[in-house]
């Protein structure tokens, strides 16, 4: 009788546990019933910083695309660490990990990672001036990098082959501050990913690469490690549709597409040229930048004559922000020598051109469209977009347009368009170049690191811009590799 007892009693609880756990919703469901999911970030450039315009960052982007293809809102979770954001997922205070994290065998037997969606790969830097290490055997010094991070558990998947192999591990710095950390010689050497690196070089160009560590290393989300694939299931389709749409590329393109290329020298010279030139021009650009960030006006300058208000090229745009004769007379400029006018027209200029991008243009593409229009021409632009629109792609992302504007050199496309041939792959560079000037000069700026403002040097002896020659000694003007502000030119476009 006891034992028959017993058995229901057993069969009951049985019972009601498979009843608990029937009733146990998932994590998509408790995300969906807290309208909200919780991803967490290392704060920094490339993932998420907070920026006058509000929280920005291609991760934190890319992780509110994800929360709007779930229908919920985004609560993004920024750290300092890699062990706080780890133990935190771990106690299901997060729903993942949006981070930029490398894929890791041996991290991958702790927690799940979710599609590939980049690559990147890893580097040992150091500081320019030191012997260049060309492998781990060249190292003469403090090796530093971040504790429990991909670069960690890459040395230590080296360390099997390279026993003599050292480095000291630290909690105390991010990857950028560890970068820091060698331009001011607390450290010798470190590891750091290709996208960090690309933004940190912007305004230290000092830092210089060792060697690769490591080869296209995958990228993606990391979740719980658990029999629940109710979140997981959606990343699959979500990444998918999101490469199929061009979101992705447009948002790598957004913060990573114009710092790929890195010149040493001309970084340095640009640096310098902040300290040692811009103070001199910065109160006119201050004081004419209007609606515009001054610090765009005058990255714009410096790609246009590198701060040098005497600079000619050989199309005869003229002066520190290279106005031709006919803009020069749209925004009454009428000495192109004299900088705070040729800077007061430039200015007005490219806010006519912003002002002509179609307003369902949001910002930055729309920036980023005048400014190829300040280099080629509104007209050429907008035949770009047209043949951004006839191949599918969208005539209102910088990322589509850029795509389509080196067509414009290629006979069979610009035959067809009402402006014709025009050097479009040079306005792309020209974009990206202002793009990372411009970048450089807000983490200065909001650093302190420009000198103080000096007054600006007269330039004597000048005549009006008219067709003859002025009295400035043209033997010391300098050519500028751009071909300057172009005149408007109208066309429609709807």
């Amino acid at each position: 009788m006891f034992k028959e007892k017993l058995i229901i009693i057993i069969t009951l609880v049985m019972l009601l546990c498979a009843c608990d756990m029937q009733e146990q919703p998932t994590q998509l469901a408790q995300i969906k019933e807290q309208n909200k999911i919780r991803v967490g970030t290392l704060a920094s450039a490339s993932n998420y910083y907070q920026a006058v315009q509000g929280e920005q960052g291609f991760e934190y982007e890319l992780s509110q695309a994800f929360a709007e293809y779930l229908g919920v809102e985004l609560e993004i979770v920024p750290f300092f660490n890699l062990s706080d954001m780890f133990e935190r997922l771990e106690n299901g205070d997060l729903d993942l990990i949006a981070s930029g994290l490398t894929y890791n065998k041996a991290r991958a037997e702790q927690y799940r990672y979710g599609p590939t969606y980049r690559t990147i790969s890893q580097k040992l830097v150091y500081k320019q001036g030191r012997v260049r290490p060309r492998d781990f055997d060249d190292l003469d010094g403090n090796f530093t990098v971040i504790a429990k991070s991909s670069h960690s558990l890459t040395l230590q998947k080296i360390k099997k082959n390279n026993p003599k192999l050292t480095w000291t591990e630290s909690e105390e710095f991010d990857e950028e501050e560890l970068l820091q950390a060698v331009i001011d010689g607390e450290i010798d050497y470190t590891l750091a990913d290709t996208h960090t690196l690309s933004l940190f070089r912007r305004y230290h160009p000092n830092l210089s690469i060792g060697f690769s560590v490591s080869h296209n290393d995958p990228i993606a989300w990391i979740l719980q490690k658990t029999k629940d694939d109710s979140l997981y299931a959606l990343l699959v389709p979500f990444f998918g549709d999101i490469k199929q749409s061009n979101q992705l590329y447009v948002l790598e393109e957004k913060y990573f597409g114009h710092v790929r290329q890195f010149n040493y020298v001309n970084t340095l010279a640009y640096i310098e040229a902040i300290k040692e030139t811009l103070p001199t021009y910065q109160p006119w650009f201050e004081q004419y930048a209007g609606s515009l960030d001054w610090r765009l006006l005058a990255a714009l300058s410096y790609q246009e004559s590198m701060w040098n208000p005497r600079a000619k090229s050989p199309t005869g745009v003229r002066g520190i922000m290279m106005l031709t004769r006919s803009t020069a007379k749209q925004v009454g400029v009428t000495n192109r020598l004299e900088p705070e006018q040729n800077i007061r027209g430039g200015a007005k200029y490219l806010t006519k051109l912003i002002k002509r991008i179609p307003d369902r243009i949001p910002q930055p593409d729309r920036t980023w469209l005048a400014l190829a229009a300040y280099n080629v021409g509104w007209g050429h632009v907008n035949d770009a977009r047209i043949i951004t629109e006839q191949q599918g792609a969208s005539p209102d992302k910088w990322a589509d347009v850029k795509k389509r504007l080196p067509f414009l050199i290629k006979k069979r496309y610009y035959r067809k368009t009402r402006y014709g041939y025009a050097r479009g792959d040079v306005a792309v560079k020209y974009v990206d170049n202002i793009r990372r000037y411009y970048d450089a000069l807000v983490w200065l700026d909001e650093n302190n690191a420009i000198t103080e403002e000096r007054e600006p040097e007269p330039i004597t002896e000048l005549s009006t811009d008219t067709d003859t020659k002025p009295k400035l000694n043209e033997t010391s003007d300098v050519k500028s590799e751009t071909s300057g502000a172009q005149t408007e030119k109208t066309t429609s476009f709807n």
